[in-house]
């Protein structure tokens, strides 16, 4: 019994001794083969070609003229600017001529600035409206306006039947104004009519100047009523008024 106790104890010891033999081997090819694999040297793979940038294009201002051209500022972005021209003043209606005459101190053109209007007597230099009568060359009349000229023949300036001015309120009574019109407020003396044709000074012109009545044959110096008579020749015809007897 004693005998197989101890040949089972000593397969035993052989048996550990060789599992642990077994196991120091195995830890020993596993040693040498991490040392094997650790210790080999790896090769780095070449570095790729590296890609050189194509160089900078020098500045050129052209290359900003979309920039300049759509400001930003700009409502439409548009760099064309557009002026826009007042549209010209339209011309008004010339003043209309009633007649030329000279007291021989140069040539006095008597008009109104509209048909219709109270006429008086202008000269070179003097303004009606918004002319001014720049010249009278023979049968023409130059007027300024601004600063342009205007040439008319005073034919085409004459006030016809349907232009007859306004008869002017007496200075002596109150006026006011309605409707555009001057309204006495005293109505005027009434006037007598001279019968047509009469040797008589007829509408008054200005201070101690009268104009002629229509149809009056007599001749020049005919005195009536403190006023004498006077024909004078124009470029434009005879010219009839009567003047005071100073």
């Amino acid at each position: 019994m004693n005998q197989r106790l101890i040949l089972l104890n000593v397969l035993l010891v052989a048996a550990l001794a060789a599992a642990g033999w077994q196991l120091r081997r195995q830890w020993r090819e596993a040693e040498a083969r991490e040392q094997a694999f650790f210790g080999q040297r790896v090769q780095a793979p070449p570095a790729p070609p590296a890609d050189t940038p194509p160089a900078a294009e020098p500045v050129a201002a052209a290359s900003y003229l979309e920039v300049a051209e759509k400001m930003l500022f700009a409502k439409d972005r548009n760099p064309q600017v557009v002026v826009e021209i007042p549209p010209e003043k339209p011309l008004p209606p010339l003043p209309r001529v009633h007649g030329v005459m000279n007291l021989g101190d140069g040539l006095t053109v008597i008009m109104s600035e509209k048909a219709g209007e109270r006429h008086k007597g202008i000269r070179v230099g003097d303004k009606i409206g918004e002319f001014q009568l720049a010249a009278v060359e023979g049968d023409q009349l130059v007027f300024a306006w601004g600063d342009k000229q205007i040439k008319k023949r005073v034919d085409e300036l004459i006030a016809r039947g349907g232009d007859k001015p306004a008869e002017p309120a007496p200075a002596d009574t109150e006026t006011r104004r309605e409707g555009g019109r001057i309204v006495p407020e005293t109505p005027p003396a009434p006037v007598a009519a001279k019968p047509k044709g009469e040797a008589a000074p007829g509408r008054e012109m200005g201070p101690g100047l009268a104009a002629c009545q229509p149809g009056d044959d007599s001749p020049a110096g005919t005195e009536k009523d403190g006023m004498r008579k006077v024909i004078t020749k124009t470029p434009f015809g005879d010219s009839c008024r009567w003047e005071a007897i100073r």
